[in-house]
């Protein structure tokens, strides 16, 4: 996680840090409600899914579980726990995600995973979100639990998110007309064996590369990340990454389980901002876009019919419940303009890179890889590099060097 949003409470203080208990009624009252009126509006599972997103909030903002920060720390510097963390999550996750996927249902819900094409507009979207990450200040999930956990500054971040998905979206068709190809299921060329064989050794060798990268450069030591935890710090926090990168695995599985497909984020901010623009008089609905099999109607159906909209509803809600429990919501609102307008560029990017690349960190990445498309590694490439590029823009706007 980075540093200009938020910064981790050593754990000696962390026990002794009262909880915000106005915040942690108020949000749990509006969690409450919210659970109901889906209950009795949209049945049971879309209450189920917001309940997924509250852990999703809760995981995110106890173990600061960032992918920009992870990345540009093993560019920097070799340190290697984030990105190892998240191979073990891919891998424990392709391990529930692809012989369910194969089966093709689970209780009656029909299963699919995430795949999408290998096209030029995936790489030139991973590689804008690439940047986006480090000049906006998070990723997708990063900057959802961010907001939720009191950060003013990613505020900025999310509107100019939503923004560029909007803008993604009115551009879609043009960057689908650039050089593509179908996307690639190991799962479907080869079954689920070979499948779940092929991602754990790549998940796997990716681990060991990036360990050994650490060690060379650190002398032998390894970043350790995980460590005991007991009573308070599974409310309060900090959690060790492991322990997060194994709290999202849950995360998309149960998501698989009760949507029927895997976790996502961006494509809700692309309806929020397609949904504002509209309010405008602009005929949002005639976007390629939008007319689009699966995503006709969207635009006039309540948003809280959209499953990755309540889910994201969901990790706002239980990071602000978190940090209320941590104690540690205490926004602040005096900002520097130059890291301000990192916020704005950076949201941009972001929202528009993730639209082309047919989803974010989660969606494309961390979804993809566990469905085994080949997609997923695609996009983990073009934004790692993405990442290394704007990894060197951030001095120029006053962030951490």
């Amino acid at each position: 996680m980075q540093a200009e949003v938020l910064t981790r409470r050593a754990p000696a203080v962390a026990d002794s840090v009262p909880a915000n208990v106005r915040i942690v009624v108020i949000a749990g009252i509006v969690a409450a409600v919210l659970a109901l009126y889906l209950a009795q509006t949209f049945g049971w599972r879309q209450a189920a899914l917001m309940g997924v997103g509250l852990g999703a909030g809760w995981v995110l903002y106890h173990a600061s579980f960032g992918f920009g920060g992870a990345w540009r720390n093993f560019i920097r510097a070799g340190s290697s726990g984030g990105l190892r963390v998240q191979m073990i999550m891919l891998g424990v996750t392709a391990l529930v995600f692809i012989p369910l996927i194969a089966q093709g249902e689970l209780f009656g819900t029909a299963l699919r995973g995430n795949v999408a094409p290998l096209s030029t507009s995936l790489v030139a979207g991973a590689f804008l979100f690439g940047i986006g990450m480090q000049l906006g200040g998070a990723c997708a999930s990063g900057t959802l639990y961010t907001v939720g956990g009191g950060s003013t500054r990613m505020i900025v971040t999310l509107i100019a998110f939503i923004a560029g998905s909007a803008l993604g979206a009115w551009h879609f068709d043009e960057w689908q007309a650039l050089p593509s190809a179908q996307g690639y299921s190991l799962l479907e060329h080869f079954g689920p064996v070979v499948a779940l064989l092929g991602t754990l050794a790549i998940a796997g060798a990716l681990f060991a590369i990036v360990a050994g990268v650490e060690r060379r450069r650190s002398g032998g030591q390894l970043v350790q990340t995980w460590t005991p935890m007991h009573g308070s710090k599974w409310l309060k926090g900090p959690w060790p990454l492991l322990a997060g990168a194994l709290g999202l695995a849950l995360v998309n599985i149960a998501t698989l389980a009760l949507a029927g497909r895997p976790w996502g984020i961006t494509s809700g901010f692309a309806l929020w901002g397609s949904k504002l623009i509209a309010t405008t008089g602009v005929d949002v609905a005639a976007w390629p876009y939008w007319q689009a099999p699966g995503r006709a109607g969207q635009l006039t159906d309540s948003v809280f019919a959209n499953i990755t909209s309540i889910m994201n509803f969901g990790i706002l809600l239980g990071a602000l419940i978190a940090a209320g429990v941590a104690g540690k919501f205490a926004p602040v609102w005096r900002i520097p303009a130059r890291s301000l307008a990192a916020a704005v560029i950076g949201g941009l990017m972001l929202g528009y890179g993730a639209r082309l690349a047919y989803g974010c960190n989660i969606g494309s990445f961390f979804s993809g890889v566990a469905s085994a498309s080949l997609h997923g590694w695609v996009w983990f490439v073009a934004a790692f590099v993405g990442n290394g590029v704007g990894a060197r823009f951030r001095p120029l706007f006053g962030l951490d060097s």
